[in-house]
C-alpha cells in the first residue's frame, strides 16, 4: 500500500493504459446486438426481476433467441435484485467494471511475489498494467466480458480468503459466500478439510449453510424449486456435449461412448483419480507454504470435477499462471508460463471443431476430438505440472 500511495500518479496512468488496452474487447461485446449482449448477466438480472415481480424464478427463460433459465441457487437471485433495480444499460456497465475490479484483485493477489520484489519496486505499476492486459485477453477472461459472467468474482473471493495476510473479514466467509452463490467453489471446503484449517472450514461451512437456508425463510417456494427440481436437471445448464463444456464429463460425452452408464462409470473413476491427485497436491503445496499453488490446484478441481464447466469457468488459469511464474526469477518457469498463457489465449477447442468438419479419413475425428477437448486436457496437464513438475523445478532452481 505504501508503494501505491507513493506512486499515485503512476497508478492513475495505469488505470488509463489498461482502460485503453481493454477498450476494443469491451466495445465489441457491449455494442453487439442486444439479444446477444452479456446474455448471462441478463439471466442474473431477470432472476432478480422475477423476485421483485413475485414470479417463480426457476420457471422463466430469457427472451428468444437465448431462452436461458436461471441455474444458480436462490441466494444468487436474491443478490441479483440489486441488478434488477438498475436499467439494462447501467447494469451492463456496472457489471463489466466489476469484472475488471475482480480481475485486478485476482492479478494483484496472484502475482504478489513478483510485484513485491525489491528490485522491481519502481516498476510495480507498469508490471501490474502489463499483467492486467495479458490476463484480460485469456479466452476464459474474454468470455467473462462477452457473457457478463460471475466466475472471476468467485475466483477473487476464494483467492482473497485463502491468501490474504491479515483479512478484515472472518477467514472462510468469502469461500462460504462463493459456495452459496454457485456451488462449485464448494471444492474449497474439501481443501480446507484436507489441510486441517479447521477454523476456516467451520466459518466457510457456516456461511454457506446460512446463505443456503436463508432463501427457505424468504422465498421458500423458489428455494424448494431449485434444490428439489432445477438442480437435478443438468440440461438446464445447456447442451452438456457442447464444445465449451471442458470438464472431464464434457470431454467423455463427446467421445460418444455407447452406453450412458459406461460414461458415468468411466467419469466416476477418472474423477476419483484426478480428485485424489489434485487435492493431495494441494495439501502438499499448503504444507510447503505455497498457498497460491494450492489454491490454483483447487480451482482446477472446480473445473475438472464439475459435471459441466464452460470455458469461462477456467478463469482460474490466472492463478495457475502466477503459481508457475512464482517470483519471476526462474527463466524456465517464465517460458512455461508464457506457453500456458498463449495456449489459453487462442481458441484451441474451436480449432478442433474445424478439424472434425474437414472429414479427413483417419485424421479429422481422432485429432479433431483431441484438439476440441484442448482446454480440458490442458487443465489436466496443468494439474500434473503444479503437483509434480513445479516442486522439482523449484528445487533445481
Amino acid at each position: 500500500m505504501r508503494v501505491i500511495r507513493r506512486q499515485w500518479w503512476a497508478w492513475a496512468v495505469v488505470v488509463l493504459v489498461v482502460a485503453v488496452a481493454v477498450a476494443p474487447l469491451v466495445d465489441t461485446w457491449l455494442t453487439n446486438p442486444d439479444d446477444q449482449r452479456l446474455v448471462d448477466l441478463d439471466v442474473y438480472r431477470t432472476g432478480g426481476q422475477m423476485l421483485l415481480d413475485g414470479r417463480p424464478v426457476y420457471d422463466y427463460v430469457t427472451p428468444a433467441p437465448q431462452l436461458l433459465p436461471f441455474t444458480y441457487p436462490p441466494i444468487a437471485a436474491m443478490l441479483a435484485v440489486v441488478l434488477a433495480w438498475m436499467s439494462w444499460e447501467t447494469a451492463q456497465w456496472v457489471w463489466t467494471a466489476g469484472i475488471f475490479v475482480a480481475l485486478a484483485v485476482t492479478v494483484w493477489l496472484s502475482f504478489r511475489q513478483v510485484l513485491e520484489r525489491e528490485s522491481l519496486r519502481r516498476y510495480v505499476p507498469w508490471a501490474f498494467a502489463l499483467l492486467m492486459v495479458l490476463c484480460t485477453y485469456l479466452m476464459p477472461i474474454r468470455d467473462q466480458v462477452r457473457f457478463g459472467q460471475v466466475d472471476i468474482l468467485l475466483v477473487a473471493l476464494c483467492l482473497a480468503d485463502c491468501v490474504a495476510r491479515r483479512p478484515w473479514w472472518p477467514r472462510g466467509f468469502l469461500v462460504g459466500l462463493a459456495t452459496a452463490v454457485k456451488l462449485t467453489p464448494g471444492v474449497f471446503l474439501i481443501y480446507l478439510l484436507v489441510t486441517r484449517q479447521w477454523r476456516t472450514f467451520f466459518m466457510a461451512s457456516f456461511a454457506a449453510a446460512v446463505l443456503t437456508l436463508l432463501p427457505f425463510a424468504v422465498i421458500p417456494q423458489d428455494a424448494a424449486d431449485f434444490w428439489f427440481s432445477a438442480l437435478l436437471d443438468p440440461e438446464r445448464l445447456g447442451a452438456n456435449a457442447a464444445t465449451t463444456n471442458q470438464s472431464i464429463r464434457g470431454m467423455l460425452i463427446r467421445l460418444y461412448l455407447p452406453q450412458e452408464w459406461l460414461t458415468l462409470l468411466v467419469w466416476a473413476v477418472i474423477v476419483a483419480v484426478v480428485g485424489w491427485f489434485g487435492f493431495r497436491g494441494a495439501r502438499e503445496a499448503y504444507k510447503a507454504g505455497d498457498t497460491l499453488t494450492a489454491v490454483a490446484l483447487v480451482g482446477l478441481m472446480a473445473v475438472l470435477l464439475s459435471p459441466v464447466a464452460w470455458i469461462h469457468h477456467l478463469a482460474w488459469v490466472v492463478v495457475v499462471l502466477a503459481a508457475i511464474v512464482g517470483d519471476g526469477r526462474d527463466p524456465v518457469r517464465l517460458r512455461v508460463a508464457a506457453g500456458v498463457w498463449l495456449f489459453y489465449v487462442v481458441p484451441v477447442p474451436w480449432w478442433g471443431v474445424s478439424l472434425i468438419s474437414l472429414k479427413i479419413p483417419g485424421v479429422s475425428v481422432v485429432l479433431g476430438k483431441i484438439v476440441q477437448n484442448g482446454f480440458g486436457l490442458g487443465a489436466l496437464a496443468l494439474v500434473w505440472l503444479l503437483v509434480s513438475w513445479l516442486p522439482k523445478r523449484r528445487r533445481i532452481a
